[in-house]
């Protein structure tokens, strides 16, 4: 018996966002004290934990909170991208990184969004 079928999981991509998610939510959560408290980052972790919440609960909002944090998230990462791109180069291939999985798992819950609401 796989671990994805353990967990009740149609998809392995469902299971690729729900990990995402939460490990983003408690890398940012962790980092928090480390970078003097910023709310954008504390709001990050917040709504990526709920995100991975409702997503491994197959709940119907969680397309919602995937919207918001997609927004959040692009606007955060543009910004980063922008001004610390040519200063620091693993921060901003850090970013870009974490900008592209936000979108592939943003798109990914929002084509599986009827598998949710069940």
């Amino acid at each position: 018996m796989s671990f994805v079928s353990k967990l009740r999981m149609e998809s392995v991509g469902m299971l690729l966002a729900i990990v995402f998610y939460a490990l983003v939510g408690v890398v940012f959560l962790v980092l928090l004290p480390f970078t003097s408290f910023p709310p954008h980052i504390g709001i990050i972790g917040i709504f990526s934990l709920i995100a991975a919440y409702g997503a491994f609960r197959k709940r119907g909002w969680t397309i919602w909170f995937a919207m918001i944090l997609f927004c959040i998230a692009t606007t955060f990462s543009v910004y980063t991208l922008y001004y610390y791109l040519m200063i620091d180069y693993l921060l901003g291939i850090g970013t870009l990184v974490y900008l592209i999985l936000t979108w592939v798992c943003t798109v990914y819950l929002a084509a599986k969004r009827k598998s949710l609401e069940s």
